[in-house]
């Protein structure tokens, strides 16, 4: 049996942190789904298409990605689409208990969805997407912390060379 695993997230911009915990998910599962999480409550920079576009762009290469959205409970897409594993990337011990507490939320709603964490590689955990935003806004160099596609929207979005 195929194993599908759904890495989520709000990926407001797609970061070198995230492409990392995506290409070592893709790895160890047969199929691997990047879901940008549709937030109705918060206002991104890039839009949910935008988003998507940029992961896209940066997991070309991977055969075994594919790039998608959702609105909602995380399980309930996950049962919509066969999808027995949750991946989250984990940057340091302060991003653990907040994601403990969702793995536990999901595993009480759905009981076979498994919650597996992937530690960022060391060189990307002081990146965020939040920091990434802010740094890049104010003109500062992010080339070295996000995918080129990111890079490239970034500089559109903040009127950059």
């Amino acid at each position: 049996m195929s194993k599908l695993a759904v890495y989520p997230g709000s990926f407001d911009p797609f970061t070198n942190g995230h492409l990392d915990v995506t290409h070592r998910a893709a790895r160890i599962f047969d199929r691997v789904i990047v879901a940008v999480l549709e937030n109705p409550r918060k206002d991104g920079l890039f839009s949910i298409a935008e988003r998507q576009e940029i992961i896209k762009e940066s997991v070309v290469n991977l055969s075994n990605v594919e790039v998608d959205s959702f609105g909602g409970l995380l399980v309930d897409y996950m049962r919509r689409r066969g999808a027995t594993i949750i991946v989250k990337g984990l940057r340091a011990v302060s991003d653990f208990e907040w994601e403990l507490l969702q793995a536990h939320v999901n595993r009480q709603l759905a009981p076979g969805v498994e919650t597996l964490f992937i530690m960022t590689a060391t060189r990307w955990s002081f990146v965020s997407s939040s920091m990434v935003k802010e740094v890049a806004k104010h003109g500062g160099d992010v080339s070295e912390i996000v995918p080129p596609s990111a890079l490239q929207a970034l500089r559109a979005k903040f009127g950059q060379r």
